[in-house]
């Protein structure tokens, strides 16, 4: 769901962590007491290997249902389970849990297969599996809290089931997926090591069940389109897995665009990048609050006005620093102003530079209210006049009941799949802490270059960039900026198709978005599968 890497605000992320972490301890034998190295005919027993105990995992659960999706009923087998990881000793380190929809009849060998997930890191994929493309989508309420139980849960018209065989995967230590065995957290919960992770459940699962041969996707959302730069570029490379599609929802690929807002308090000496890509993101939640003066009657026109904008005279003007002439600076106030709402003051003491989450704070203060970040059209009551940055995202506090209750009921109810085990939605506590952001040996983390040797190496490798304009995690331009500077050859640089939606960082929560994205996906696939 969320790219959750902000140090500075780990409360925000102690408020996600909505199901409680459980820790697993494995008794292991010990030697007598007694024993003693004299007694060579009585050697001490040998102690098992700490943590080597494995717990039987749960047997995977297969239903069978149905789905109407554009007048014609799709009959699919839902499986839901785990695939246990192994080390190079082939020790269990993991068992990652899923849920994978196979269309009944279909040629398992020549059917698209499209894996999926969601970020964080440190989120499991309930809200890609429960709210955008799988055969059921629960109910909720657009742009605002959905309220308490009882939920609805309905089939989805807009699934991508008509087009791949859909497998929803939880990270390590997400969902009912658990480190077991030999695993330490050290060995999951990092950029590379995440990739391996992955890479060796997807290897496995087309193993298991017949796939090497299936057209194949890649579908992340957030952290998980960071994922899927390095992943498709390792398996390819490694593994000799090649790949027809990446679907990439609301990216962050080069973090260095990203890391004064997010890993910094403020951009003291430069870095002034995340102010410029983040504005036309502002500038629209500015718009559907209707809180900028003289307000345009549509959106696209007056984003072309900002974004040109950003890029030029703003970037120039911040590139200037303390050379900028007070003349220039009160014409960027001046327009800064016009273009997100905000007062003078604000935009004066922050020194042409606004943090996203001053924006989210200070937008609609005047109504004591704060708005989203994963989704600005969402808004919340401010509790302490603005004096500090949002104790939580309105997205979240609008969101979490339903996706949560309505998961628990779906997974237990209709694909009887029975544990004990908690369901972790989110894992924020043991694993964003922990977080080895490092890629390749390297910060600020970059796949980029990942993604740019992974076109190349495939030439045929098609991508598709979905963007909701009312992200404040992931701002659109900066994606934009980041997939037109990937320094391919323009042939596969015509190779990346852009969607933008009204709607924020989970483009599904909009309905009216998400039938506009499952259109554009379903040509998308299309034209990937040379389909006409």
């Amino acid at each position: 769901m969320a790219v959750a890497f902000q140090n500075r605000r780990l409360p925000e992320l102690v408020n996600r962590w909505l199901v409680g972490a459980l820790a697993l301890a494995f008794a292991t034998a010990s030697a007598p007491a007694g024993a003693a190295a004299s007694h060579p005919m009585h050697p001490p027993k040998k102690r098992a290997p700490a943590g080597m105990h494995v717990p039987p995992a749960p047997p995977d659960a297969v239903t069978q249902h149905s789905v109407t999706i554009n007048g014609k009923v799709y009959k699919y087998t839902a499986r839901a389970g785990t695939i246990t990881l192994r080390n190079h000793k082939q020790q269990p380190t993991a068992r990652m849990f899923y849920v994978a929809y196979t269309l009944n009849g279909a040629n398992p060998s020549t059917r698209p297969v499209t894996f999926l997930y969601n970020g964080g890191p440190g989120s499991s994929t309930v809200w890609l599996r429960m709210g955008a493309v799988g055969p059921v989508r629960l109910v909720s309420k657009d742009g605002g809290i959905t309220g308490p139980p009882p939920y609805q849960l309905k089939k989805n018209p807009y699934s991508l089931l008509d087009k791949s065989d859909l497998v929803f995967i939880d990270a390590p230590g997400t969902g009912y997926g658990r480190l077991i065995g030999a695993g330490k957290p050290k060995e999951f919960y990092g950029v590379d090591q995440d990739v391996r992770a992955f890479a060796q459940f997807i290897d496995r699962y087309v193993t298991t069940y017949n796939r090497w041969n299936s057209p194949k996707f890649l579908f992340g959302e957030s952290y998980g389109t960071t994922r899927s730069a390095a992943l498709v570029n390792y398996m390819q490379m490694h593994d000799g897995m090649t790949f027809n599609g990446v679907v990439l929802q609301s990216s962050i690929l080069n973090f260095a665009l990203d890391w004064a807002t997010n890993f910094t308090p403020v951009s003291i000496g430069g870095g002034d990048w995340a102010y410029v890509l983040y504005l036309p993101s502002e500038a629209a939640t500015a718009w559907y609050h209707h809180a900028i003066p003289n307000r345009p009657a549509h959106l696209q026109p007056f984003l072309q006005k900002v974004q040109k904008f950003a890029m030029g005279e703003y970037l120039h003007d911040l590139a200037l620093g303390t050379k900028l002439s007070p003349a220039a600076y009160n014409d960027v106030v001046a327009k800064l102003h016009r273009y997100t709402g905000l007062s003078s003051h604000i935009i004066r003491i922050n020194n042409l530079r606004v943090a996203y989450y001053r924006f989210e704070q200070q937008l609609l203060l005047h109504d004591r209210k704060f708005v989203g970040r994963l989704d600005s059209r969402f808004e919340d009551y401010d509790i302490d006049g603005g004096e500090s940055a949002p104790p939580w995202d309105p997205t979240d506090s609008a969101i979490d009941g339903v996706f949560t209750s309505t998961n628990m009921q779906y997974l237990r109810n209709d694909l009887h799949y029975k544990t004990n085990i908690p369901y972790r939605i989110v894992n924020y506590g043991k694993t964003l802490a922990h977080w080895d952001f490092k890629h390749n040996g390297m910060l600020p983390t970059n796949v980029a270059v990942d993604l740019a040797q992974a076109m190349t190496y495939n030439p045929n490798l098609k991508i598709y960039s979905a963007n909701g304009y009312f992200d404040l995690a992931t701002p659109y331009l900066a994606t934009v900026y980041t997939l037109q500077h990937l320094n391919i050859n323009p042939a596969l640089q015509k190779n990346i198709t852009f969607g933008f939606y009204h709607s924020g960082h989970m483009i599904y929560l909009h309905t009216a978005a998400l039938a506009q994205y499952k259109a554009n996906l379903a040509r998308w696939y299309d034209m990937v599968l040379h389909r006409r």
